[in-house]
Formats: C-alpha cells, sequence, structure tokens
C-alpha cells in the first residue's frame, strides 16, 4: 500500500479543482491507499464552517470534506501558521484535524509516497 498525501492551498470555491482533488482523494481513499490531507496556506479557508453557498459560483465543497471521515481518511493535518495568518481557530473548521508546525511540513512530506498539490 503506498502512502498518498494530497496538499490543499488554494482558496475554495474559485475553480473546479478543489472538487476535482477532492474527487481524486475520495477514489484513492476507496482503493483501499493510505490517505493524508494537509492544508496550507488559503487552502485552509475549505475547512472553515458557515460557507455562503448562496454566493458560490462553484459547488459548496465543505459537506464533502465531512465524507473524508466515512473513507476512514484520519489523517488531516493544518498547518498552524496557516491558521494563524488568516484567523482561523480549529472551532471555525468543519471537521478535527491535526495541526502541525511549518517547520515539521517537509517531514511528513518526506515519509509519504506520493505526494498530490490541488
Amino acid at each position: 500500500m503506498k502512502r498518498y498525501l494530497f496538499v490543499m492551498r488554494h482558496l475554495p470555491h474559485v475553480s473546479s479543482h478543489v472538487q476535482e482533488t477532492l474527487d481524486q482523494i475520495l477514489t484513492t481513499a476507496a482503493f483501499d491507499q493510505s490517505v493524508a490531507v494537509l492544508f496550507l496556506d488559503d487552502g485552509v479557508f475549505q475547512l472553515k464552517t458557515r460557507q455562503d453557498s448562496q454566493v458560490m459560483v462553484l459547488k459548496n465543497t465543505a459537506a464533502i470534506f465531512t465524507a473524508l471521515e466515512l473513507y476512514e481518511i484520519k489523517d488531516v493535518f493544518v498547518e498552524a501558521e496557516s491558521l494563524a495568518d488568516r484567523g482561523v481557530g480549529l472551532d471555525d473548521l468543519i471537521l478535527p484535524v491535526r495541526t502541525i508546525p511549518r517547520a515539521d511540513v517537509n517531514a511528513l512530506i518526506r515519509c509519504q509516497d506520493v505526494i498530490v498539490p490541488d
């Protein structure tokens, strides 16, 4: 079994790229691969609660992120500095995550077999 790390860095609802990456995540997990997800930079906004889907051009992906637990994806990481820089707290997120300091991101990446950027 390979270890996949999906790195999410972009704002939600700007392009279909987030939806496509989510589809890749769920498909990879469905084939019993080890899947981890890392949210960096503006990617932390993808997990933010209370996103107003009325003003979005694209589909609201927040609900799909809650499916990560159904697919037994438990390794969901958020870079602590990305949260702090954007004024987002752990209570603002739609699912439980593990925070990781920026200094440890490279170590997380190095222990994966496949890195998939969004």
